[in-house]
């Protein structure tokens, strides 16, 4: 097991929050090791084989990397410890989420953390992209086929992290929607993910503006945020409308404000008519951005949907289109997909 220097580790006595020092502890119980195909390995940062990088953002980037262990070719996304208390409720939330989401064939899985005196890596299963990245790769709309299974997989990554363990995403979008070659679509990226208390969310945490539901932009009392899992609903429906389209449906707009503003004074998007798509696609979208979240459905409701119901039980070629796409689309710099906030450099010491 890697040894953990103790007094530097010390950061949720700055934090004051007993939750934090909670979740710290039990992920402390579980690091220093990789748990891959069932077999567990002790594991430090030299054990990881850098082979390139996966994606960049402002803050670094993740790696694809060879355990060296065991050959197994795995992502690492790195997070930085630091003492500000927001950054730290993203590293434990994240990991909290996905270490217990072991279960569910629709998470991102992790095959366990490292901790260091400055760092969090998280080793994961790597995808091979995310639709944010495969709908630039197209330069255009992704098939309704493609995206009904994509649909099923993400109500139902939606619906086991709300039933199971009491948890709103928060960040439904394109780029944390992961697909490879086998025809896996998964979800990722729990940083700002919530806890629900009465089935509610009691604070505010961002997200991506682009995505935010009308309830979240504008709530009836800004000081005490009353929103729920219906707020993922209406973020699954944007995605879905940019995918099939190819375009973002709220364009020309300069500021996360110019968007904001739409969403709350302008008529929903839907799937225009002239693009050949399914009535009960239409239809889906359509709920999924009914702008009164009262009415707007939830999981369950969305799971008995026509839409859902027909791709459940359909067989659709998802791994050959996938392999496909890549073979036949020039191959950007990078393939795989993480969320910004979390791209940190990687044994840049």
């Amino acid at each position: 097991m890697l040894t953990l220097p103790t007094p530097p580790y010390c950061l949720p006595k700055s934090l004051e929050n007993a939750e934090i020092d909670q979740k710290l502890q039990e992920i402390m119980k579980q690091t220093g090791y990789l748990k891959i195909d069932g077999q567990r390995y002790p594991a430090e940062v030299s054990d990881l084989l850098n082979e390139g990088e996966i994606g960049s953002g402002t803050c670094g980037q993740v790696f694809k990397v060879r355990f060296k262990k065991t050959d197994h070719v795995i992502a690492v996304k790195q997070m930085r410890r630091t003492g500000n208390k927001d950054e730290n409720k993203r590293i434990l939330m994240d990991l909290d989420v996905v270490l217990k989401s072991h279960d569910c064939p629709y998470i991102i899985q992790c095959y366990g953390a490292i901790v260091t005196n400055t760092d969090v890596f998280i080793a994961m299963e790597l995808m091979g992209t995310c639709a944010e990245k495969l709908k630039k790769r197209i330069q255009g709309p992704i098939p309704e086929r493609i995206l009904g299974k994509m649909t099923v997989a993400i109500v139902k990554a939606l619906l086991y992290l709300k039933e199971k363990h009491g948890v709103i995403h928060r960040d439904v979008k394109p780029s944390n929607i992961l697909i490879d070659a086998k025809g896996q679509i998964k979800l990722c990226d729990f940083g700002i993910s919530g806890r629900l208390v009465d089935s509610k969310a009691k604070t505010r945490s961002a997200g991506c503006a682009a995505y935010m539901a009308p309830e979240r932009i504008d709530p009836p009392d800004p000081t005490k945020p009353d929103y729920d899992i219906r707020a993922d609903v209406w973020s699954l429906g944007i995605s879905l409308v940019e995918l099939a389209t190819g375009q973002f449906p709220y364009k020309n707009c300069k500021t996360d404000f110019e968007v904001l503003t739409k969403v709350l004074q302008e008529d929903p998007p839907l799937l225009p008519t002239g693009m050949g798509f399914s009535l009960d696609f239409q239809s889906f979208v359509k709920d999924c951005l009914t702008k009164d979240h009262r009415r707007r459905p939830k999981y369950h409701k969305l799971l008995e949907h026509n839409f859902i119901r027909r791709y459940e039980v359909l067989e659709v070629e998802v791994a050959a289109w996938f392999q496909d796409i890549m073979e036949k689309t020039e191959s950007p710099r990078t393939s795989q997909c993480y969320t910004q906030h979390q791209m940190l450099s990687l044994f840049s010491r």
